[in-house]
């Protein structure tokens, strides 16, 4: 099986749409279909971009036909929490709505939703997301691989390795086993900055903590892994032999990209595609 790693999209519907073209798929039957590749995306379809709805109903129709498969993002994890309610104060959900930095990460999305049957749909789409994918040859997860993480999570997931309704809770609370596992893969491992020193993100929101480059410490894996998360800058390439990120900052203005997998254990530079 060949497939086409796309990195994350944030609400840049005509952007992916100009990716699967030059990937050489063509919509037909309502979904984006190649005829003998299979599309992947790593997640982050929300949040940021233009054209919220757009995407991820786009991204649903290939899932559903068959055309393409999907794992969850932050902001995906993210946008469930903000709107499942806290079983222990029912009065609130899992993501404090009262935190403005919250608010303003997702105001994109909920500008196209918020309150509307169809916000609903979308978060119950979302919750039938697995976390990862290992497929035998190539594995895919948002942020970082994580053995030790996967093998904690692995037989308390749901139907087809979804979060179910009490680890959405329970990865909702710093302490509980779940939290430090579904943060792993979902946003990766984070290092303290120095004492007093901050830095804003692209979302707004202040933060005294700075992502870690995870694959440049790991061990080299049995098979390619594939991540987003990263909001790289410079030109598309490998991170390693076998470590590929395909988050070039699509959402802030950036490249979307997509990797051409097509079973080569080292991955190659010459395999990225972008628009």
């Amino acid at each position: 099986m060949n497939y086409d790693v796309i990195g994350d999209v944030h609400g840049q519907h005509d952007r992916l749409v100009a990716l699967l073209r030059t990937l050489g798929y063509q919509e037909t039957m309502r979904a984006w279909r190649h005829p003998d590749r299979t599309a992947i995306f790593v997640g982050d379809f929300i949040d940021r971009g233009p054209q919220q709805v757009a995407t991820v109903k786009l991204v649903r129709a290939m899932v559903d036909t068959g055309a393409a498969k999907a794992i969850m993002g932050n902001h995906e994890f993210n946008a469930i929490a903000w709107a499942t309610r806290d079983p222990d104060h029912p009065e609130k959900k899992l993501r404090r709505h009262d935190q403005a930095g919250n608010r303003r990460q997702h105001a994109a999305f909920l500008a196209e939703v918020e309150g509307s049957p169809l916000h609903a749909e979308i978060v119950a789409w979302f919750r039938t997301l697995p976390l990862w994918l290992d497929l035998g040859d190539l594995r895919v997860v948002h942020a970082c691989w994580s053995d030790a993480a996967i093998e904690r999570l692995q037989s308390h997931l749901g139907y087809g390795g979804a979060l179910t309704d009490e680890l959405v809770v329970g990865a909702n609370r710093k302490g509980h086993w779940a939290h430090d596992a579904v943060e792993t893969l979902c946003k990766g491992p984070e290092a303290d900055l120095p004492a007093g020193k901050s830095f804003v993100d692209a979302d707004g929101k202040k933060r005294t903590k700075a992502r870690v480059r995870w694959w440049e410490q790991a061990p080299a894996p049995a098979a390619p892994v594939f991540f987003g998360h990263y909001n790289l800058k410079a030109r598309p390439a490998p991170a390693g032999p076998r470590h590929a990120c395909v988050d070039y900052s699509a959402g802030e203005g950036g490249t979307l990209v997509a990797y051409r997998w097509e079973g080569e254990p080292a991955l190659r530079k010459t395999h990225f595609l972008w628009v």
